[in-house]
């Protein structure tokens, strides 16, 4: 039953892949451009997989148990992620994506990001991520602390996110009204076309995202895992397997992983944006503190921007959107840092242009 993590894994990535979705740039367009192009589907997302788990759970399905809510690890650890995934390019998934396209930059984020939550989860640092993660306050879901239904914040939600959407598709379509669009030539027929040659919607996106996370709660629940989508946890276990050998760590979630390094290099090779690219030492080594950055705050917030920002969130556990704010932030600070803050330096720094004398 572990195979059927690897084809949904393979499914995920191959989604990532054609339509781009990555939650750094969504959080990152957010706070630069002002955008919500991604941010508002990766919403959507989890309307969608939180109506999915609170069906499935009442028909007695699945059983999700939300995490347990430790405050000063969560939002330590979120900001920390946030900055990593500024610093490596992309976050979790979008590591795991973009290495399937051939970016060395994204294998050697995503090589520190396995290593070092590896080391915080079942290395040295084990007994420090455990300590911090042992100091809990409260409930750990919303519901709990309203005394209500699950079906209560996720109708709220859903009906926030609805409203989100009509209005963005509607600025989209006032916009596109106003341009025109050039059509390239298909280098397919059918649904080959759609399939490989053409960018997908960010809609499309986050609907699939929102379904691909439903199926993991089921598929990982035949397998006798109790869980839905997640990253760090079976990064870790990766590298933990290589340096000892232990199997039983070879579980449905390592094979998800593994699927999205899959999908995303045939979606990649499909649609002729497979090549080995090799960026310069400073973006290097900024992926490699990115990861590093990464493995850390993943494993003291109890997650990543799909373990946390999409899975525990659907949940409405504290944990999740506690540590989805926290991520946002360290984001923006880290996009101010790194990207805006040089860039006001070199405008500042940029010699007055020469006017000729007038004739």
């Amino acid at each position: 039953m572990i195979l059927t993590g690897l084809f949904l894994g393979a499914v995920l990535g191959y989604v990532l892949q054609r339509s781009r979705f990555c939650v750094t740039g969504a959080f990152r367009d957010l706070y630069m451009t002002r955008s919500a192009r991604y941010f508002t589907p990766f919403l959507l997302a989890i309307a969608i997989q939180a109506i999915g788990v609170a069906a499935l759970t009442g028909a007695g399905v699945i059983a999700p148990e939300a995490a347990s809510f430790a405050p000063l690890a969560v939002i330590g650890g979120g900001l920390l992620f946030g900055v990593g995934i500024i610093m490596a390019g992309g976050c979790a998934t979008g590591t795991y994506y973009r290495a399937g396209e051939g970016l060395i930059g994204s294998w050697v984020a995503l090589i520190f990001y396995m290593l070092f939550a590896a080391v915080m989860k079942f290395g040295p640092l084990g007994g420090f991520t455990e300590a911090a993660r042992a100091r809990t306050v409260g409930d750990a879901t919303i519901q709990e602390t309203l005394g209500v239904s699950v079906w209560v914040p996720t109708i709220l939600f859903s009906a926030l996110v609805a409203v989100l959407v009509v209005r963005q598709m509607r600025a989209s379509a006032a916009r596109r009204a106003g341009t025109k669009s050039v059509r390239l030539p298909a280098r397919r027929s059918g649904l080959g076309h759609y399939l490989a040659d053409i960018p997908w919607n960010p809609w499309v996106g986050g609907v699939l995202l929102g379904l691909i996370a439903i199926a993991a709660w089921v598929l990982s629940t035949a397998a006798g895992r109790n869980g839905g989508l997640g990253i760090t946890t079976p990064s870790a276990k990766i590298i933990t397997f290589l340096t000892t050998g232990d199997v039983t760590l070879v579980d449905w979630s390592v094979m998800l992983v593994l699927g999205i390094l899959v999908g995303s290099f045939i979606a990649a090779k499909l649609a002729g944006e497979f090549r080995w690219r090799v960026p310069d030492a400073r973006t290097i080594l900024h992926s490699a503190g990115g990861g590093v950055a990464m493995g850390v705050g993943a494993a003291l917030a109890g997650g990543c921007t799909i373990g946390n920002s999409l899975v525990e969130t659907s949940l409405f556990s504290y944990q999740g959107w506690v540590s989805f704010a926290a991520i946002m932030l360290g984001t923006w600070a880290a996009a101010w840092f790194f990207l805006v803050r040089p860039q006001k330096a070199a405008a500042k720094n940029r010699p007055a242009p020469v006017l000729s004398p007038a004739a």
